[in-house]
């Protein structure tokens, strides 16, 4: 069986302050768009910037805080998965859209509002078919040196 990976990491500015939306079970919905800016050397040895516009989706509290602290312009980092919406559009044709559904949403500038200190991070409630961690889980720790090594271990 293949191991399947669906993870993201992006840094960015948003394009668009963030809409949120509270379902009717009160779960908050953020929505922003993110470009992420490449710069380059071409093959005619000239510099070239290339931007990547992507949407991202944030739930829960990650969402409430999106709303509260990040507007256009601002800088994030955000982590999560790949999902794909599909739709049929009002002429009937069948419509796809990849965008992002982050887990993670660090703050990276300091263009505050309402205080958030630059920095901050919004670690999110898992969303849809994602995943819970194990609440048991704890962080591996590398092994300890064996006895009688006088190095110091790096």
């Amino acid at each position: 069986m293949a191991v399947a990976i669906n993870r993201v990491l992006l840094g960015g500015n948003l394009t668009r302050d963030p809409q949120v939306r509270f379902l009717a079970n009160e779960q908050a919905v953020a929505n922003f768009g993110l470009a992420i800016n490449r710069r380059f050397k071409g093959s005619d040895g000239q510099m070239k910037d290339e931007v990547t516009f992507v949407d991202v989706e944030a739930w829960g509290r990650t969402a409430e805080l999106v709303g509260q602290y990040l507007t256009k312009g601002r800088a994030c980092f955000v982590e999560g998965r790949l999902k794909l919406d599909s739709w049929d559009d009002k002429d009937g044709q069948k419509r796809q859209k990849l965008k992002v559904v982050a887990d993670n949403v660090q703050f990276l500038d300091s263009g505050n509002r309402g205080g958030a200190p630059g920095g901050a991070a919004a670690e999110g409630e898992p969303a849809g078919d994602a995943p819970a961690p194990s609440p048991s889980a704890k962080p591996s720790r590398p092994a300890p040196a064996p006895a009688g090594d006088d190095e110091p271990p790096f």
